[in-house]
């Protein structure tokens, strides 16, 4: 083959890969939607959708985000048409087009920009939280596996994963626990040193009952679950964690228990004085109760008694307020972060505007360079022994990519410093360039 034929085959095919197209970003979040409406714009079959807006919508990559606070469809295309994917969203999912009206769309530098935020953590519920990060990982993992996403989003996803981690390690925006639930735990492993093999009470089977039970279950950590429905208690342990136990028997068991938390709607005190009073006679390890209920459920005056730690829910707020304030204070460290990223994609797409009339250069002068090869070696006939031919025709490649290289790579150097896209238009026209080529 040769060095310069390889050069030049391999120039045409990079540019080929990077052919620029438009993306499109379309979302319903935590924002714009609660839960409840939230999950009616989920995709139920993630596969058949990313399927449906590349065949019906005419796309041609996509990389669809799922989360519990959000739904998110990234698309790239030529000429990206957002009411067909709006469309196409409405009828993968069963819902009318007029529920679409509050969807927010992005396109261009502005999707970008809203992937980076989202994959730094700026934009979710929790600001910094570390979740996002992973499932914009698989997200993109999974659309590069069905081949739903190639060079375009995978270039820009792969640059928002990298921005992701590197604002998480040079900022503090991931820092301290900002979920009750957490710095409950926390708290509880701070007075404890260890929470393995303590006796553990949950009360309630709502929705704070299932945080703390989660980051329980996440450090591997055993504990009981009581409600006044045994039922409640029961279907509890099989979908969240824990070992259910009837509520009139966990009254009677609390001189048994080091810690308790107590997460209930209950409009009544479950834990009076009386009751801890009886559960620390006759005990020489302490008792910690949390009291995440709302209205509380724990009398106050318990903390008065010799042995107990009380913390009520006005004092874990304070906590996770303090580590609020101290990540919102990272955010401007992390948009500066992000800006700068984004010039760096700016480049990069201003460049792969240049692209296609790079293709189409070397396509039409490689067309030239081999008419007149044909020529010469037809010519010279059988004079030119095998590997003179091949030194002809190494020549002919040799050329080209001398003359061609350096004013193609300074037309993608202007084109992505901004400065001119006159030139391009100009070398478009000098090489008789035509867009439908690249369709």
């Amino acid at each position: 083959m040769g060095e310069e034929k390889h050069k030049m085959t391999a120039a045409i095919k990079t540019a080929s890969a990077v052919a620029p197209v438009h993306v499109v970003n379309a979302r319903v979040t935590y924002r714009n939607a609660p839960i409840h409406l939230l999950e009616k714009f989920t995709f139920k079959d993630i596969d058949g959708a990313h399927k449906a807006f590349l065949k019906k919508a005419g796309f041609e990559e996509c990389v669809i985000l799922q989360t519990c606070n959000r739904v998110e469809v990234f698309a790239a295309a030529r000429d990206p048409d957002e009411g067909r994917l709006l469309e196409e969203w409405a009828s993968t999912v069963g819902l009318p087009e007029k529920d679409f009206a509050n969807v927010e769309i992005s396109s261009g530098r502005e999707a970008v920009m809203h992937l980076m935020k989202l994959a730094s953590g700026l934009d979710s519920l929790v600001v910094g939280e570390d979740q996002i990060l992973g499932q914009v990982r698989r997200a993109l993992e999974f659309s590069r596996s069905g081949r739903y996403a190639s060079t375009n989003l995978s270039l820009i996803f792969d640059r928002a994963l990298k921005i992701g981690g590197r604002v998480r390690t040079a900022t503090g925006i991931n820092k301290g626990n900002v979920s009750i639930a957490s710095v409950a735990v926390n708290l509880a492993e701070e007075y404890f040193d260890d929470l393995k093999g303590k006796t553990i009470m949950l009360i309630g089977t709502g929705e704070a009952a299932s945080l703390v039970a989660k980051v329980l279950k996440r450090r591997d950590v055993d504990f009981m679950v009581a409600s006044r429905a045994p039922e409640r208690a029961q279907c509890f342990a099989e979908t969240v964690a824990g070992t259910p136990i009837p509520f009139d028997g966990a009254l009677e068991m609390l001189c048994k228990v080091d810690l308790i938390f107590t997460a209930t709607v209950a409009p009544y005190r479950l834990l009076t004085v009386e009751r801890i009073e009886n559960a620390m006679k006759n005990r020489r390890e302490g008792m910690m109760i949390f009291d995440l209920s709302n209205p509380r459920t724990v009398d106050e005056r318990v903390a008065t008694i010799h042995g107990v730690k009380l913390v009520n829910m006005d004092q874990i707020a304070e906590l996770v307020g303090k580590n609020m304030r101290s990540r919102m204070k990272e955010i401007n460290s992390a948009e500066k972060l992000i800006d700068g990223e984004m010039r760096s994609v700016d480049m990069m797409m201003k460049r792969m505007k240049a692209e296609p009339v790079v293709i189409s250069v070397f396509k039409n002068v490689d067309t030239i360079r081999d008419r007149e090869l044909k020529k010469a070696l037809a010519t010279l006939g059988r004079t030119l022994e095998p590997e003179e031919a091949r030194v002809v025709e190494q020549l002919s490649y040799a050329i080209v990519e001398g003359v061609l290289s350096t004013p193609m790579n300074n037309l993608r150097r202007e084109i992505e410093e901004g400065q001119s896209e006159e030139l391009m238009k100009i070398v478009a026209k000098l090489f008789k360039y035509e867009e439908k080529e690249q369709q």
